[in-house]
């Protein structure tokens, strides 16, 4: 068993004599570090736990409560106007009058105590009350109203100083229920532009007759739900849209994120793991110790935390009907994968945790090892790539079938590494494959070497390049963004490397050898393997993937419009997509509504009215500049009211998303939501935000620039869109779509995007390197068709 092999690491070197009472010593130190540093850590989790429970209050303020009503006295004042003498009196004192002083302590610490936390409920209800004001998002850019100013006054008085991560849990409202009819009307104004007038007619007849008959009974149960739990929506969400979602979590629901673009600080693989677990392991004691401060908006709004929490040591557990999500408190080790290999990394050594120098010894060992997988390992990991029903079942014949202590040692993790055969990255002589290939290797690599079900794997390639591949149902890109964030600023401004490429320090070679898991697979397994196998990899070979920097122009080009950059970009992937497609589509964009407890995302519906006339336009020879750009700027005003409105609450998806699954436990048919929730998103976009800009200085490093993130596209014949903006001249695009429909090709719809910003860049005539028009690339579509196609994403 795995034990076993664990102890047949444990090698000496030296003189035989002595050696037991040596390792005896030994074994006994490390159990005692061992149970020492969880006791430090229990101990810690419940000081920040207080800490932050009691937030904006602190254990100072009780204090100078608690002395205030000590020393009120001696100048013959009585703050409790009485009621410490009426608590004394209920105290059961003995009379001696030695103990009078004490029991009035007592009387005076009890009355503290109770006026601490009346005070702190009443602050925390006065945040809650101002966090509820929304009226600040949807006032003009650069115009703040005498209203908002004092609001915002307000809220940092109420918010405190020094807050930690989960400081404002306590403080932040609930996500409101919307009214029906707002949710409906909302809906029905979106899909106008992609309907026939028939088709729409149909469409108000539903949801009028929703409106009189179901909506009323289903609404009901919504708004109780609101009033008891934290968030009406969030537990569904992660229920229904992932965990009970049956198919391959490989492309469909797991996305990547990438390295820095254009720097690769170290060509050794086992370093830059090193540097970056190591990092990483940082980044996990200061969630620990709640020392990352909460993001805030406006710099001081703040946001959710919740999803902080689940980030390290947690895997996706397979099960029959629905998965369940495993999160340990804490975890000693990593799981570790090379070359159909698996192995467990200690991540401590005498209490602490491991130096970068050391983890890279340890990676080291396990790229030199040469000893070949075990019958079945090697390709073990399609399983978790494999349809979740499919490896539900084979994952019980693994965990009774005598490998259960090496599933649970990769299950248990703080988290996966796969050290990688490959080199991926930019490479100047093939700019464009390249980076398309570095995409799909983080997004699917060979379909069994990465661990799917865990929180994330770190992918690390032989050439020093990394990334991540990450499980989507514990939390949305922007948590991991920002972890990914500090990983990249600490790999290479506080760790960095050797002149050799080293990481710092000196090896240990007292640390024992990382264990080898050891995996006794059962004879009717080897065909589940072989055949989650083959679905992966036809699965991954069927997307295709297109990534790319835009460098004409950035933000600095859009804020000279006077634009906001999301709307701009949305607005020029409904005319790239028309473009590309000749019709116009269902428009996914996600939005946060973080500003809510335990609030995740929203819908925003990007394709509206207004953006259909706008491209219209722009595609009509007869049309002048003057005309398109009017339409533009009432385009990208009804995005930013749509996304205000998605941040706020009001969105139309969550809505109906949580109105149908109420219907579901009622068993209610209605064929309103039926249609409303069966329409394909023929375009799903998602902008990665960068939240830590002070970490990465453009200006003296402009070549430390993050390449973002990506995923495999919604819909079957739709595409998937992600893009980050860089600084103020730099845009970068992940698309993907699936190979197998022959009317979609991401490389083509990446020309279309790019002559899209240069030609709606021209509109405002801020140079002529932005007047010229765009080449439209081959095979894009030029031609107006009346209608287009309606689509949505099955929750």
């Amino acid at each position: 068993m795995a034990e076993a092999h664990q102890a047949a690491g444990f090698r000496f070197s030296g003189p035989q004599e002595g050696l037991e009472e040596e390792f005896h010593h030994q074994a006994l130190r490390e159990v005692y570090l061992s149970g020492l540093r969880s006791w430090k850590k229990r101990i810690s989790h419940l000081w920040y736990g207080f800490l932050a429970g009691v937030y904006p209050a602190s254990p100072l303020s009780w204090l100078f409560l608690f002395l205030a009503l000590q020393l009120a006295p001696l100048v013959q004042l009585d703050p409790s106007l009485g009621m410490v003498g009426k608590i004394k009196e209920q105290l059961p004192i003995s009379g001696e009058p030695l103990l009078d002083g004490f029991w009035g302590a007592v009387a005076s610490g009890l009355f503290a105590t109770g006026l601490w936390l009346l005070l702190i409920l009443t602050l925390r209800l006065a945040l809650r009350l101002l966090l509820s004001y929304h009226g600040w998002i949807y006032e003009p850019h650069g115009h703040v109203s005498t209203t908002t100013k004092a609001w915002l006054a307000l809220v940092k008085i109420f918010s405190g100083r020094k807050p930690m991560l989960y400081s404002f849990q306590g403080s932040l409202p609930r996500l409101p229920v919307p009214a029906v009819q707002d949710t409906v009307q909302k809906y029905l104004e979106s899909v106008r532009p992609l309907q026939t007038d028939e088709d729409f007619e149909r469409t108000m007849a539903l949801a009028q007759a929703f409106q009189r008959k179901e909506a009323p009974r289903l609404q009901w149960y919504l708004r109780l739900k609101s009033w008891w739990a934290a968030n009406y929506v969030s537990d569904w969400w992660e229920e229904f849209v992932y965990l009970r979602a049956r198919s391959p979590l490989m492309v469909n629901s797991n996305y990547y994120v990438m390295d820095l673009l254009y720097v690769n600080p170290t060509r050794l693989q086992a370093a830059r793991a090193g540097n970056t677990v190591h990092a990483m392991l940082l980044y996990r004691r200061r969630l620990n110790r709640q020392e990352i401060q909460p993001m805030m908006l406006a710099g001081c709004l703040p946001t959710c935390s919740a999803q902080y929490e689940r980030m390290f040591n947690t895997t996706r557990i397979p099960k029959l009907g629905t998965d369940t999500l495993q999160h340990r408190r804490d975890s000693q080790h990593i799981a570790v994968f090379h070359r159909g290999r698996f192995y467990r990394v200690g991540l401590y050594s005498a209490g602490r945790l491991l130096p970068p120098r050391a983890l890279e010894q340890q990676f080291q060992r396990i790229l030199d090892d040469p000893t070949p997988p075990c019958p079945g390992e090697e390709h073990l990991g399609a399983l978790t790539a494999a349809p979740r029903d499919t490896w539900a079942q084979t994952r019980s014949a693994l965990w009774v079938g005598g490998s259960r202590n090496a599933l649970a040692a990769v299950e248990e993790a703080a988290f996966f590494v796969t050290l990688d055969d490959s080199a991926q990255g930019l490479r100047p002589e093939e700019p464009v494959t390249s980076l398309d290939k570095y995409a799909k290797a983080l997004l699917h690599g060979k379909a069994h070497d990465r661990w799917f079900d865990k929180s994330f794997t770190l992918i690390i390639f032989t050439n020093g390049k990394m990334g991540l591949n990450v499980e989507h149902s514990w939390a949305d890109a922007p948590v991991v963004g920002h972890m990914w964030e500090f990983v990249l600023a600490m790999d290479s401004f506080d760790l960095g490397y050797s002149s050799d490429g080293h990481c710092w320090g000196n090896p240990d070679p007292t640390l024992p050898i990382p264990q080898r898991l050891k995996w006794n697979i059962p004879e009717e397994v080897f065909p589940s393997i072989s055949l989650a196998l083959r679905t992966a990899r036809a699965l991954a070979a069927d997307i295709d993937f297109h990534t790319f920097p835009f460098t004409d122009f950035g933000k600095n080009l859009i804020k000279r419009s006077r634009t906001s950059p999301d709307a701009f970009l949305q607005i020029t992937l409904q005319l790239a997509h028309f473009r590309d497609r000749g019709h116009f589509c269902l428009t996914y964009e996600a939005s946060m509504t973080r500003m809510f407890r335990e609030g995740r995302t929203e819908t925003v519906r990007s394709c509206t009215r207004e953006s259909c006339a706008f491209v219209r336009a722009m595609e009509d020879p007869d049309q002048s500049d003057a005309q398109r750009l009017s339409l533009f700027r009432v385009a990208t005003e009804k995005h930013q009211a749509l996304y205000r409105a998605a941040m706020t609450g009001a969105g139309v998806d969550r809505h109906l998303f949580c109105l149908a699954v109420v219907a579901r436990f009622l068993n209610i048919n209605s064929p309103f939501l039926s249609q409303a929730l069966s329409e394909p998103w023929r375009l799903s976009t998602s902008q990665t935000p960068i939240q830590q800009s002070h970490l990465f200085d453009l200006k003296s490093r402009p070549n430390y620039v993050s390449c973002g993130g990506g995923f495999g596209p919604v819909d079957d014949k739709g595409y998937g869109v992600s893009y980050i903006i860089i600084g103020e001249d730099m845009i970068n695009f992940h698309i993907s779509c699936k190979v197998s429909y022959p009317e979609t090709d991401a490389h083509r719809f990446g020309q279309n995007i790019r002559a899209a910003l240069l030609d709606i860049a021209a509109l405002f005539q801020f140079g002529e390197e932005t007047t010229k028009k765009a080449e439209r690339p081959p095979g894009a579509a030029s031609h107006l068709k009346p209608t287009g196609e309606a689509g949505a994403k099955r929750f």
